[in-house]
């Protein structure tokens, strides 16, 4: 979960239940916590590194017999009840829970499906000491955690529910509220509670729930306490005018993937201005990626995207500071120990044609150890690019098993383009570049690189080679192969584009575990001969596999995918079992007299073994796609994000599990 501002530097009153039972039992045997104090064990929990709550299985809600009727529908599993908007799943009054007192501030989202829903109360499960009544608790509505557009904020007297005594000594009661107001439209909220009255002055505890039976859209809730951060989510219920369930919404975006599809899942919502990277993935299945907008100075967020307790929870690494230090920072890759690499812009001298000369920065884990998910990192720049000849404005891409960081960048000795390694040194790296390119047969402007299997480089270019594109008046790009030589390295030129039926511009290489290559480049219709165009397409994405011995096949052509003016690949990623997936899409503005309107489509395709179309939509969101070691298949998209507002404007980090 995005956290704003800085981080927290302690952990204030987060409970461990669990934790605090055994060290309990070690020491004394107590029936119940003594009241007017927090218990003494609490912060204590919070440091060890099993303080994050777990998820339970209960079987039922925690009700006792005189238990009304309406109580005992919303117990059942099942679809939404009829004043119901949000369901977050039922109380696990035996497993652990989080202060709502004190001034610390409890924070679990909720989506809504229709316009103008007035939200008539909420119920959530409270812990409280023996004896003890929740007489109120301040309540917010907002567009953000803890903060942002504000549509609901008052103290709230809550009628206290059931209560069932548990294994600790508290009494696990349902708090229901109910209160005027707001009235929101479709979209994702922050429901925050804090300020717990008790009349003993004891703290008050919300009930965790991690989303167990969560029956609504955006299941289970993000949550978050300001003291501490990411969270596992809670056991409430929003109510409201709502008679509809969630399995019969209708899901009406207009330009956006269903989130309905099989396999699909949109697993965390963010402004589309932040504009975010494609995403990296450790060993681990840690997730990690840039917003090149946004972060506590606006100029760039490093984070990482991980699941604890089945739920997932973006965290912030480190927020650019912009000038010399970095700022709108490009994706990220993953490098010896864990550590981050990526590159980014700075403001302290320019290159090339007036642009931005870039540099290229390590992330590193804080010296202390971090006994939460929100410790911040730091950042140092290891080489800062300088002039027109040492890869301008350059982008890393791999490393190889001895360490040394490979990359591809503008400028070189020819103006072309160039290849790049920045290996370390006792107190810093060093720069040195392998390959300048010419922009004539040996290829120009480099689009992709990788370290291969048997230790050369293999890379792409966008422009140069032995063929000329459009009868021959531009170039077309090639394949190439660089090998360590003497002092030096030597470039083997592997394929030349023709710009016909193997079409020109390739680039995001990537190589399967038999050392072949794949890539993907632009058919142009004018050859649509060569393209098997058909339709309104004036660009099409080809897939091609290129053995390291030379030679190219193209296995996948794009023009049956989508019909609009373009449908181009944007990124390719194979899986541990050797299945290769592809992200494409593109638009068409359509005009009839007096109206002109865009079609857009986006699709995430299989290509081998056999060619699928897994997840499709009417708009062009989907870009880089990484997979982890189950076969599931990451992204990220600038738009589309079904949190805020269903009208595609929000961007999102997306699932697909086959």
């Amino acid at each position: 979960m995005h956290r704003r501002g800085q981080f927290p530097t302690s952990i204030f009153r987060t409970i461990s239940l669990v934790a605090i039972a055994t060290m309990m039992i070690a020491a004394v045997a107590i029936p119940a916590f003594a009241q007017n104090s927090v218990p003494p064990t609490a912060v204590q929990a919070a440091k060890m590194p099993q303080y994050a709550s777990r998820l339970a299985h209960p079987s039922k809600r925690l009700l006792p017999p005189e238990a009304s009727a309406m109580q005992r529908a919303k117990a059942r599993r099942g679809p939404l009840q009829a004043d119901d908007i949000y369901d977050n799943g039922p109380i696990n009054g035996n497993t652990d829970a989080w202060t709502i007192n004190f001034g610390f501030i409890v924070s679990d989202s909720f989506t809504i499906a229709n316009d103008q829903t007035q939200i008539t109360g909420m119920s959530f499960g409270a812990w409280l000491f023996s004896g003890d009544t929740v007489t109120s608790v301040e309540v917010s509505i907002t567009s953000g955690e803890n903060s942002g557009t504000s549509y609901f904020d008052q103290t709230v007297t809550f009628t206290q529910g059931s209560c069932t005594s548990n294994q600790y000594g508290y009494n696990v009661c349902t708090e229901t509220g109910s209160f005027n107001g707001p009235t929101l439209n479709a979209g994702t909220y922050w429901v925050n509670l804090q300020n717990a009255s008790v009349p003993s002055g004891d703290p008050v505890y919300w009930d965790e729930n991690s989303g167990v039976g969560c029956q609504g859209r955006g299941c289970p809730s993000q949550a978050s306490q300001n003291s501490v951060g990411s969270i596992p989510s809670e056991a409430f219920t929003i109510l409201g005018n709502a008679t509809t369930t969630t399995t019969t919404t209708t899901y009406d975006n207009y330009a956006c993937p269903s989130p309905f599809q099989r396999g699909f899942h949109e697993l965390h919502d963010f402004s589309s201005s932040a504009e975010a990277s494609g995403l990296a993935i450790d060993t681990a299945g840690k997730l990690y990626g840039t917003f090149a907008n946004g972060g506590s100075y606006g100029a760039g967020l490093l984070y990482d995207f991980a699941q604890r307790s089945g739920h997932w929870f973006l965290s912030s690494l480190y927020s650019f500071l912009g000038g010399s230090s970095g700022n709108s920072p490009d994706s990220v890759i993953v490098g010896p120990g864990g550590l981050l690499y990526g590159a980014a812009d700075s403001d302290n001298q320019t290159c090339g044609y007036g642009f931005n000369c870039g540099l290229i920065y390590e992330a590193t884990p804080g010296p202390n150890a971090c006994a939460t998910a929100l410790c911040g990192w730091n950042e140092k720049t290891i080489y800062q690019f300088t002039g027109n000849s040492d890869a301008w404005g350059g982008i890393v891409t791999a490393f190889d098993s001895a360490g040394n960081l490979y990359g591809i960048g503008n400028g070189g000795t020819y103006g072309a383009g160039a290849v790049f390694e920045l290996s370390p040194s006792q107190g810093g790296w060093t720069e040195k570049i392998l390959y300048s390119f010419t922009g004539g047969t040996d290829g120009g402007s480099p689009s992709s690189l990788l370290v291969g299997q048997d230790g050369n480089l293999y890379g792409t270019t966008a422009e140069g080679g032995n063929n000329g594109c459009d009868g021959g008046y531009s170039p077309c790009g090639v394949v190439f192969q660089l090998v360590p030589s003497g002092s030096g390295w030597t470039e083997n030129v592997l394929y030349s584009f023709t710009g016909l039926s193997d079409g020109y511009s390739p680039g995001g290489l990537i190589q399967d575990s038999q050392g072949n290559l794949y890539g993907f480049s632009i058919c142009w219709t004018p050859h649509q001969n060569y393209c098997n165009e058909a339709g309104t397409l004036t660009q099409i994405g080809l897939i091609f596999e290129a053995p390291t011995s030379g030679g190219l096949n193209i296995i996948y052509n794009s023009v049956n995918e989508c019909d609009a003016g373009t449908n181009l690949i944007h990124g390719l990623t194979m899986d541990a079992a050797g299945e290769l997936y592809a992200a494409e899409g593109g638009s068409l503005y359509n005009c009839i007299p007096g109206y002109c309107y865009q079609l857009n489509c986006g699709e995430i395709v299989r290509i081998l073994p056999t060619h699928q179309p897994l997840v499709t939509g009417t708009a062009d969101i989907f870009g880089n796609i990484t997979s982890d070691a189950n076969g599931n298949l990451y992204g990220t998209a600038s738009t589309c994000g079904f949190g805020t507002s269903y009208r595609g404007t929000d961007g999102m980090i997306w699932q697909y599990s086959p």
